[in-house]
């Protein structure tokens, strides 16, 4: 139940929001150790690795609750449909449970809707037919909201079970020529939840890197997000009393100005 800035949640409803993020380029298999040591510790929901490091994350998370999320494509989509295809395939027959992969920007932008369809229909179907799921990643930051609810509309019509805003890596250049993100935005979360079937789910990566963002998007509809942050936001629920018993909290709403999603 929640309303404007309130919303009762448990610890373990909390966690199992979270797919810990251990995508940077420049991690060693020591700080993916770490970083899965997290993931289980505190039982988030999936720990989403680059593809070669799907066996260690089998290993290191084996016997827990945490399932192990690959991603394809990643992060900006351009391989081929075949490529893709193929990659998604072997994720999830090495013991990827949830596959996330990215659109191809460049085609969703130039409208081809049918190419982007096919390819959406055909790594779907791979990864179903592995017993996984498939997180879409749209990358709203190089896209209108027409393109978002297009791609929300064909993901609905092929079963898809999540679409998701970001990869936290689609860095845009300004018009001071500086190279940065906004991420999911509650403009574009808005927009996610209802341009999609009650049966797609949405997830939020980017800039949620607070227990009160996290809070707000919940009230938005979204059922998980990436995130870095892991530790922070859990840490801080549980400095503010949020445990295994339902807990009505607070929460600072994020900011709209139409373009971020900060304070």
């Amino acid at each position: 139940m929640a309303s404007n800035t309130t919303i009762t949640v448990t610890l373990h409803q909390l966690s199992k929001m979270i797919d810990h993020s251990l995508l940077h380029p420049t991690m060693t298999d020591d700080d993916i150790v770490k970083g899965l040591k997290i993931a289980r510790e505190n039982n988030v929901a999936t720990a989403c690795v680059k593809p070669y490091s799907i066996p260690l994350a089998k290993k290191e998370l084996a016997g827990s609750g945490v399932l192990v999320c690959p991603v394809i494509g990643f992060p900006h989509g351009n391989s081929t449909t075949e490529i893709k295809v193929a990659e998604a395939t072997d994720a999830a027959k090495a013991g990827g449970d949830e596959i996330d992969m990215v659109v191809n920007v460049g085609k969703v932008l130039g409208g081809d809707w049918e190419y982007v369809t096919r390819e959406i229909r055909l790594i779907n179907k791979a990864v179903t037919d592995n017993r996984a799921i498939l997180k879409v990643i749209f990358e709203n930051d190089y896209l209108k909201p027409e393109h978002i609810v297009q791609l929300c509309r064909i993901c609905t019509e092929l079963g898809v079970a999540f679409v998701k805003t970001s990869t936290g890596y689609g860095f845009v250049k300004q018009v001071d020529g500086s190279y940065n993100y906004r991420g999911a935005t509650v403009k574009d979360l808005r927009l996610m939840r209802e341009s999609s079937g009650s049966d797609v789910q949405i997830k939020a990566a980017g800039g949620v890197r607070t227990l009160d963002d996290l809070l707000h998007v919940m009230t938005l509809g979204v059922t998980r997000i990436g995130a870095t942050a892991t530790l922070a936001i859990l840490d801080e629920a549980k400095s503010r009393g949020i445990g295994e018993v339902p807990r009505e909290v607070s929460f600072r709403p994020i900011k709209e100005d139409g373009e971020n999603i900060e304070y």
